[in-house]
């Protein structure tokens, strides 16, 4: 299978279409309304809760943007939604009230985020609250264990690998060496059967995406495009991009 074509129509508002400045912040609800109202598609991140839920936020831990801190995993979704943002009166989201907000007006790319701990209670969850949801909806990971999730929970559901050239422990410390090594050059496709790829804009052009594109015909989305530069590399290498800081 393919991703469906409507993937690639339109440019992707990375975590909605957020400015900061005007204190639209991402992955919120304003976030979310001003991407169906510039007519984008929406990525969103979800995070697992202790209580089973997906909240739509991309840190796993408080701080950044919210008051408070703590691990989104040791928090209940009643606790997270109680949680006061700055620069924002708005609060946070669980996947079904960002899908009752979109109400299928535009897609939905959903990242799934992981602890590289083979739980897969994240995908399992999405799996309830689409189960109910009659728009377009995409999901993807980094992790390829989340990726075979989705294809031994929700085959029909369009799923993609995020991917990079390379994964530093640094960068990924909850990833062993034999998982960062695993994410290389693509070469799990063969049991994560991916729909599609998204590449870090700034590694392309790259073997590995090219054969997925080229060869195996899988369309190829760019993160995250911010500058004119990247935006002619997304153009250029790629068959649509994931942007923010900027409206196409």
């Amino acid at each position: 299978m393919r991703a469906p074509d409507w993937l690639t129509a339109r440019p992707v508002a990375h975590r909605g279409l957020h400015d900061r400045a005007r204190g639209i912040i991402e992955n919120m609800p304003g976030a979310a309304l001003a991407a169906i109202d510039g007519n984008f598609a929406i990525e969103c991140d979800i995070q697992l809760t202790a209580d089973g839920e997906a909240m739509v936020h991309h840190d796993d831990a408080l701080g950044r943007l919210a008051e408070g801190s703590g691990a989104l995993l040791g928090l209940t979704s009643q606790a997270l939604k109680a949680v006061t943002f700055r620069d924002t009166p708005e609060r946070m989201m669980s996947l079904g009230d960002l899908c009752a907000l979109v109400g299928g007006r535009v897609p939905i790319v959903i990242e799934l985020k992981s602890h590289f701990d083979g739980d897969r209670k994240l995908v399992r969850r999405m799996a309830e609250v689409l189960s109910t949801y009659a728009g377009l909806v995409a999901a993807m990971s980094f992790d390829p264990d989340q990726v075979t999730a989705l294809r031994e929970t929700m085959p029909e559901l369009p799923r993609g690998i995020v991917a990079q050239r390379l994964y530093s422990e640094a960068d990924w410390p909850e990833a062993t060496m034999a998982q960062r090594n695993g994410m290389l050059h693509l070469k799990h496709a063969f049991h994560t059967r991916p729909h599609f790829v998204a590449y870090w804009v700034n590694d392309l052009p790259a073997p590995a995406p090219w054969i997925a594109r080229h060869v195996f015909g899988l369309p190829l989305l760019t993160w995250t495009v911010r500058t004119p530069q990247q935006r002619e590399r997304a153009v250029r290498y790629a068959d649509q991009m994931i942007f923010e800081d900027f409206r196409p």
